[in-house]
């Protein structure tokens, strides 16, 4: 539940929600770019935008034309800042409310020990 309320504050904030728009858009543009120059299904060209945004790399795919590994060059350049700025912004968030949750629990037990 603490979780689900942390993500819920996450999109309250207009810079947070702009790194949201940031990175969906990256990953719909290695998507649609994907589906066109690899001739790869909608979702596996989802699929392979975020393995390859996260560094994961299953090896299950990967570009076989020259504009596909032309494309994926730059995309990954681009890319992989945009999503670890977007993982490190959510951890960040995520640890600052569990540390305010936890200051309140803590004053609370104060409050009722007086």
């Amino acid at each position: 539940m603490f979780f689900i309320r942390t993500v819920l504050t996450f999109f309250k904030d207009k810079q947070y929600r702009d790194l949201i728009f940031t990175s969906a858009v990256i990953i719909g543009m290695g998507t649609v770019s994907y589906h066109y120059l690899e001739g790869l299904s909608w979702f596996d060209s989802a699929y392979f935008s975020v393995i390859t945004l996260s560094t994961v790399g299953y090896g299950d795919f990967s570009p076989q034309t020259t504009g596909g590994k032309i494309f994926t060059m730059f995309y990954v350049i681009i890319g992989i800042g945009i999503i670890l700025s977007f993982v490190n912004a959510f951890y960040a968030h995520y640890a600052k409310v569990l540390e305010e949750s936890s200051l309140k629990r803590t004053l609370k037990k104060k409050n009722k020990s007086k």
